[in-house]
């Protein structure tokens, strides 16, 4: 059995499908499993254990109606017995309708539900996580679903790129969204304070175009922390978290890609839904709990309030506080 598995972005969302593969692997292990994801995010999946092929669409090569449909086409020869579209939009809409094989698409939200939430008639309550809708995709399969055993994978030398920095706590201060990011401030002192308590000197890691920002919450620290923004490769931040003592993120890629190195991440929710997760031991959610949250699906630019209190009230000391008894 050949199937082709669709999760085009992002980093996060890649991730998190690996429990099913996984399942998916240890149940059909003669099945060969392709994986179809955007190129700029193929780092969340290549070299996983659970992929034979993992195959890139090129938004430059493949983009527009005429070209998805001629990708997918190109993909019908490659035989798939199923598809899984874990992304369900019209691109893998388009290329499994191209392939014309047997598709299995994971349930989403609700229309209705989203337009109520994006004109703010409504808050956002999850009807389940992320790896169980996915598992919904998988039900004629008979896979069981065992929680989120997240994998990212990386080699031996990205591991050995980073390992000055073994035993460092690290922060991730970027988001997706402006309104899911906490603040530098609070970044920038808690950093300060874990490296009092520690004496080991924090790393702030991110993006290129995160850069900036990590460097004022570097001098908001008391120039203690170690700022490696736009300096790392995305698996060798997975190598980095593999070695850190801890992770302090928001809801973003790199808690993710804590969980699948099993590093212990404290993740911070303001606006958007906590309960898109399960947590355990290692996944620790620090969340206010504010009377207008969870008030968007993916956040927003700026508070719909005005006064982004489910970030700007959480002090750097009760994130401490999160830290120490756990």
């Amino acid at each position: 059995m050949r199937i082709l598995v669709i999760r085009l972005s992002s980093i996060g969302d890649v991730i998190l499908t690996t429990p099913v593969l996984k399942e998916f692997k240890e149940k059909y292990p003669d099945s060969i499993i392709d994986f179809l994801v955007l190129d700029k995010f193929k780092d969340a999946i290549e070299g996983s254990p659970y992929v034979d092929n993992v195959i890139l669409f090129k938004k430059g090569e493949n983009d527009g109606i005429s070209n998805i449909v001629k990708f997918g086409k190109k993909l019908k020869e490659n035989g798939y017995d199923y598809i899984f579209d874990l992304h369900a939009k019209a691109r893998s809409i388009i290329i499994s309708g191209a392939i014309g094989v047997k598709t299995y698409r994971y349930k989403k939200r609700s229309w209705e539900k989203t337009i109520l939430v994006k004109l703010k008639l409504s808050k956002y309550e999850v009807d389940n996580t992320i790896v169980k809708n996915y598992f919904g995709a998988f039900e004629d399969f008979g896979l069981e679903y065992k929680g989120e055993d997240l994998n990212f994978p990386y080699s031996e030398s990205d591991k050995d790129k980073v390992k000055e920095y073994v035993g460092h706590p690290v922060l991730a201060p970027g988001a997706s969204k402006e309104t899911k990011k906490w603040t530098p401030e609070g970044f920038g002192k808690l950093a300060k304070i874990i490296f009092e308590k520690y004496g080991v000197a924090p790393i702030i890691i991110g993006s290129k175009d995160e850069r900036a920002i990590c460097e004022k919450i570097r001098e908001i620290s008391g120039n203690v922390a170690i700022n490696l923004a736009g300096e790392l490769s995305l698996k060798e931040s997975g190598a980095l978290l593999s070695q850190s003592k801890f992770l302090v993120t928001n809801d973003s890629g790199p808690f993710h890609i804590a969980r699948g190195v099993k590093c212990k991440a404290y993740v911070i929710f303001g606006p958007t839904s906590p309960w898109m997760f399960d947590y355990d031991e290692n996944s620790i959610l620090i969340y206010r709990k504010e009377s207008c949250s969870p008030c968007s699906l993916h956040g927003d630019k700026e508070c719909p309030k005005g006064h982004f209190n489910c970030m700007k009230l959480l002090t750097p000391e009760t994130v401490m506080q999160y830290i120490e008894k756990s």
